[in-house]
């Protein structure tokens, strides 16, 4: 039985971009779609009298929601299978309750009634940062969001906790049939003294090693897919956002430690997530 990819939806331009990109992401890989709005107005149908005939505003609004994005992910790939669901719980705690059971998880940039000055809304923040499956959040220009660069951009971290996200990059390049930039960051001593610090190079040669071991196998399994890796000199969290600009899709892998509770991925994943121009894939890594 195949996992769906799961979409949280509520309404907003955002969510509304979140399952376009889905239906996409869906017939591209043969998965079904199973879109969520999280409401907690059950909690509160108490307020409207027993015997009404009434149904609570939130519930109508719900379902709405939920049937207009399925018709719309409907039209946009009829041979994927959209189921829906109307769960009542916060968004935060639905969506991770979907996790355990999804492909991936997609999200919008913002929700309904966020500000329009914010660069990320709370629940996709929440949820990239906890999530044990792959977290999308579908956010950046009109050319990324359509998939026209034909190039996906994978940031690599370290080879013990990188592992996934290698895996999941190749095989969205596999299934696009486009080009799969590496690029593994690195940083010079800003002021090296006569004599000491590394030799002059080293840091360069260890980020290419570390693309090499990275790759090794990957590239084994899936030889059709074209690989660009690069070794590049700068923080990562700039490089990464400034070459998302030509990328339909960034991926960066994220360390999920078992018993933590907060938000886990570092400054990169953190900055992509809100400066990124494109959607950005969170990948996480048991430690």
């Amino acid at each position: 039985m195949q996992l769906p990819l799961v979409v949280g939806v509520d309404g907003s331009d955002a969510s509304l971009r979140a399952v376009d990109w889905a239906a996409d992401e869906a017939a591209r890989h043969g998965l079904p779609l199973r879109l969520v709005y999280a409401s907690l107005w059950e909690r509160y149908e108490g307020a409207v009298p027993t015997g009404s005939v009434e149904r609570p505003s939130e519930q109508v609004m719900a379902e709405h929601v939920v049937a207009s994005a399925a018709e719309r992910a409907q039209r946009r790939a009829p041979e994927v299978k959209v189921t829906t669901d109307i769960l009542p719980e916060d968004a935060v705690s639905a969506l991770l309750g979907e996790a355990d059971n999804a492909a991936g998880l997609i999200t919008g940039s913002r929700g309904r009634g966020e500000l329009k000055g914010m660069l990320l809304g709370s629940v996709s923040l929440a949820v990239a940062g906890r999530a044990h499956c792959p977290v999308v959040v579908v956010r950046g220009d009109p050319a990324g969001l359509a998939g026209t660069h034909e190039r996906i951009l994978l940031g690599a971290g370290e080879p013990g906790t990188a592992a996934d996200a290698v895996r999941f990059a190749f095989r969205e390049a596999e299934a696009r049939d486009c080009v799969l930039d590496v690029v593994r960051a690195w940083r010079g001593p800003s002021h090296p003294a006569p004599g000491d610090g590394e030799p002059a190079g080293e840091p360069e040669k260890h980020a290419t090693a570390v693309l090499d071991e990275l790759l090794r196998d990957a590239m084994t399994e899936h030889p059709d897919v074209r690989v660009r890796p690069a070794a590049v000199e700068g923080p990562a969290h700039r490089v990464l956002v400034d070459r998302s600009a030509a990328a339909d899709l960034v991926v960066v892998g994220a360390r999920r430690r078992v018993g933590h509770l907060g938000l886990q991925f570092g400054r990169t994943g953190h900055t992509l997530l809100h400066h990124a121009q494109c959607p950005v894939a969170v990948v996480p890594q048991r430690v």
